[in-house]
């Protein structure tokens, strides 16, 4: 994109909640039972069917409003939006509006230095969140005569986070869907898998030149179900705006589709407007009110937020910002590490093994940190002989940690059994430093010239001298004294 232009991005994000059952009805929420096997007569729309609203979904709703600062309403209500497809079998969808449950809020993510010419956090608005039943799943790759139709989604819950239009580059748009995506995972109120469509969005894009304040025409961009597909999705729309308006052209209203395959976005439909849908209040339900004190409840359960958790481990543990992201990734793999730090007593080592042996070791087994065969209690025990310098880093790595994978026993045991402990002893060292130094006369020669660098050659090969078992701090401490003296 040409200078002269600013992207003006705003994301629609559909979280499915994790409940029993489903919005309106008493029908499993669960993924992939056989096709419509969930469903009743009140998610099938049927004659005379009445919904009755879960009451689970309202508390995980007022969560996230409460996580973000927003204001939750105390009495919101419910509309039909009106429109026809295969997958909504009641012809309408139940929302809610005008009035919905959570209103305002924040999400802080690091702005883009590229189009901000600044470095620093930005804070996202989100204009409400509210409450509405999904549609069926249409299927129109299993038959090449006919589009076949599963409703067990058909009224599972859904809050629709509605963002304000505040990101500015497509990196900014994934940063505040990666924001969201934690934020809702870490609170328990959806799993957030995006692969079965439990954390999807629509993006909504348009151009303006640079220091307009009107916004330009909006395009959305439907169903994007991955992190990356939001970032390349936004950039070729961006870019394919960008030329239309460069070339004297205009931006048509409407709806588009992502191909990931061929890296494109695909018009769909005219973007539809408020009218066309003929909003209406849902006769059948009441308005929703929440009082003080169910407000008050959620609120004294809330867990410790990501962003809270990883403020306390940079300043308790000396962790940078990306380390305490990474270890943020799930709540088992945070928890894991929390577990692991207060095990072993030092939250600094304890990442180190978490993003280094442990991570590793997931990505070549494809599990999660459920699967891992270790308590943090019994990995703690390995850590702590690391750090009181009992046994070496490399040691450690190479040699026990695989033994504990294996069963063979507690680390201390494996270490005995093994004749692993580290040598700290000086006289032993001091007897090896001279072997070293007395058979690498060349180098010795070159570092007293001033070539310093080659110190790291010659603990190298003092370490190796001793099969890997020697202190590194002895080893260098008694090789600098021994250089000294030349």
């Amino acid at each position: 994109m040409k200078p002269g232009l600013e992207a003006i991005i705003g994301l629609e994000v559909h979280v499915q909640l994790r409940t029993r059952s489903k919005l309106f009805c008493a029908c499993r929420n669960t993924y992939g039972a056989p096709p419509n096997t969930q469903t009743c007569p009140v998610c099938l729309g049927l004659p005379g069917a009445l919904p009755v609203l879960n009451g689970e979904a309202v508390r995980l709703g007022i969560a996230l409003g409460l996580a973000v600062g927003a204001r939750i309403r105390e009495h919101s209500t419910f509309y039909r939006k009106q429109y026809f497809y295969p997958d909504l079998p009641k012809g309408y969808q139940i929302t809610q509006g005008p009035v919905a449950l959570v209103e305002g809020g924040t999400l802080e993510i690091p702005g883009d230095p590229v189009v901000r010419g600044m470095a620093g956090p930005v804070r996202v608005g989100l204009e409400r969140a509210h409450l509405e039943e999904d549609a069926g799943k249409s299927s129109h790759d299993q038959r090449p005569d006919a589009t076949l139709v599963d409703l067990n989604r058909a009224g599972v819950p859904l809050l629709e986070v509605v963002g304000t239009p505040d990101l500015r580059s497509p990196q900014e748009a994934s940063d505040y869907l990666k924001a969201l995506h934690r934020l809702v995972v870490f609170l328990g109120i959806g799993d957030g898998n995006l692969e079965e469509g439990g954390f999807r969005c629509d993006a909504n894009v348009s151009l303006r030149g640079s220091g307009e304040t009107a916004f330009g025409t909006r395009v959305e961009v439907k169903n994007l179900n991955s992190f990356r597909f939001v970032k390349q999705a936004l950039a070729f729309e961006i870019e394919r705006q960008a030329a239309l308006l460069e070339a004297g052209g205009t931006v048509a209203q409407e709806t588009r589709g992502w191909d990931a395959e061929k890296g494109e976005t695909r018009s769909q439909r005219s973007k539809e407007a408020a009218m066309d849908y003929r909003y209406f209040p849902e006769p059948d339900l009441p308005a929703l009110a929440v009082t003080e004190t169910e407000i008050a409840a959620v609120r004294a359960a809330l867990p410790e937020l990501p962003e809270a958790r990883s403020r306390r481990w940079r300043t308790a543990f000396g962790l940078g910002e990306e380390e305490a992201a990474t270890l943020l990734q799930d709540p088992a793999f945070a928890g894991y590490f929390e577990a692991l730090a207060a095990a072993c007593g030092n939250g600094k080592a304890a990442a180190i093994w978490m993003l280094g042996e442990v991570s590793r070791t997931l990505n070549e087994r494809g599990e999660a940190i459920g699967a891992l065969p270790l308590t943090p209690t019994v990995l703690g025990e390995l850590v702590a002989l690391v750090e009181a310098r009992e046994i070496s880093f490399g040691t450690a790595k190479d040699q026990v940690f695989p033994a504990l994978l294996a069963g063979e026993g507690r680390a201390g045991a494996i270490v005995a059994a093994r004749g692993l402990a580290q040598v700290s002893d000086r006289a032993a060292i001091e007897s090896l430093v001279a072997q070293v130094l007395a058979a690498n006369p060349g180098p010795v020669a070159q570092f007293r010239s001033g070539k310093t660098g080659l110190q790291g050659f010659l603990v190298g090969q003092v370490l190796k001298a001793g099969g890997g078992r020697l202190d590194p701090k002895v080893v260098n401490e008694v090789l600098a004294e021994g250089l000294a003296k030349g």
